[in-house]
């Protein structure tokens, strides 16, 4: 039985976490985060698909290839991204300064940056904030490390579970930021999972690539995707079961495990979405193909039209259908039916009328419903989790350099 604990990235045996202000941010927030465990263990990550990766994502992803971590820094208020051959130098000088701080192998070290889009790194900030971030680890820094990490988010967000896994207690931590630029193929979006699990690494990465792909790149807020976008997952072997290397029982026990920690964060990066007051989950099912199902969700959750109809709360399913039309999958307008929640709305290629419209238009002044859509052509399904957009968001991202 899975149970929730309170303590964060931390909770997993081994584990110690710190966040200061080092100076990068001029408001005095937090702005440096740094995670250790007391013994280097398997690593897994997924990094964004954006063409112009940060320089953090340009090192993580080579670090990635030797399959072992022990530490992870992060700093907010500056993304590394477009900043060129200097952007890399100040990447690797923070590892290697870290590295001295630590007395641990560069090679087991991650970074990741966030905020503002081609401005140098402070160093001198990290130069005098490293030694102040390692002499503030402890079990109880997860909070501090977690308020470190964000940006236009307004909240922290965080989770700890665990379950017996082949006769061990087994714990998952996290932390994530993540508010606006936030779309599949990795949402502007940081996640870090912890583990005292016992697991090979290739069936880590494996795995962990499955879990991503059905958590974070299943959520869009504004359709758009960072150059800095990073999961990654820290597993030390600590819990003391025997190592997981196959499928099987603790394989399968520790997947769901894994999953329910990141779609925890996934919908917690929704429900702080930039602006919103709603979160939609759209779910598609009958279409000719998985794929299929995924083109018509995706068409669905980055479609403005429809995300200010949800921020209005206006039944206009014509928005829907509309969406639906231009997804690139063919598609027969008698069998579509729409539901939201429970009431059917659209049905044998029409609308069910005004009377149905205001049970529907209720519905859409919840905070969070479901609108599901059977499409008549097959067994393919899709789940996508989406926001409204508001005057808010246009708000907070006309001025986000200010």
């Amino acid at each position: 039985m899975v149970k929730r604990l309170k303590s964060g990235i931390t909770a997993p045996k081994g584990f110690l976490a710190a966040g200061i202000h080092s100076g990068i941010k001029q408001t005095g927030q937090l702005d440096l985060a740094l995670v250790t465990s007391e013994h280097p263990g398997s690593i897994s990550g997924v990094f964004t698909k954006n063409t112009i990766p940060a320089a953090p994502v340009i090192i993580g992803r080579q670090q990635l290839k030797k399959g072992v971590g022990q530490a992870i820094i992060i700093n907010s208020g500056n993304a590394n991204a477009f900043t060129g051959s200097e952007g890399l130098e100040h990447a690797r000088e923070t590892i290697q300064l870290l590295a001295k701080q630590l007395a641990m192998p560069k090679n087991r070290i991650f970074i990741g940056s966030t905020g503002v889009i081609g401005v140098p790194l402070p160093m001198l900030a990290l130069r005098k904030g490293i030694p102040v971030l390692v002499s503030k680890l402890r079990k109880a820094g997860a909070q501090e490390a977690a308020q470190a990490i964000l940006t236009t988010d307004t909240r922290i967000k965080t989770i700890a579970i665990q379950q017996p896994i082949g006769g061990k207690i087994v714990t998952v931590g996290g932390m994530a930021k993540g508010s606006g630029m936030i779309h599949p193929n990795m949402a502007t979006m940081l996640a870090y999972l912890t583990t005292d699990v016992a697991i090979d690494q290739k069936t880590l990465q494996k795995m962990f690539h499955t879990v991503v792909n059905q958590t974070f790149n299943c959520i869009s807020i504004d359709g758009e995707t960072s150059t800095n976008d990073t999961v990654l997952c820290l597993a030390n072997g600590m819990a003391g079961n025997a190592k997981i290397r196959h499928l099987g029982l603790a394989h399968s026990q520790f997947q769901e495990l894994l999953y329910q920690a990141c779609h925890s964060l996934a919908m917690d990066i929704c429900r702080d979405g930039e602006g919103a007051t709603k979160v939609i989950e759209f779910h598609i099912q009958e279409a000719a193909s998985h794929k299929a199902a995924r083109r018509f969700a995706e068409t669905l959750v980055t479609s403005p039209l429809v995300k200010t109809a949800i921020f209005g709360a206006d039944p206009n399913w014509g928005r829907i259908i509309a969406a639906l039309g231009r997804a690139g999958s063919s598609l027969r307008p008698n069998r579509i039916i729409i539901k939201f929640n429970h009431i059917t709305l659209v049905k044998n290629g029409k609308g069910l009328g005004p009377h149905i419209e205001q049970q529907v238009q209720r519905i859409m002044q919840r905070p969070t419903y479901s609108i599901s859509i059977s499409l008549g052509m097959g067994n393919g399904t899709a789940t996508k989790w989406t926001t409204d957009l508001t005057y808010d968001y246009v708000k907070i991202n006309a001025s986000y350099r200010s």
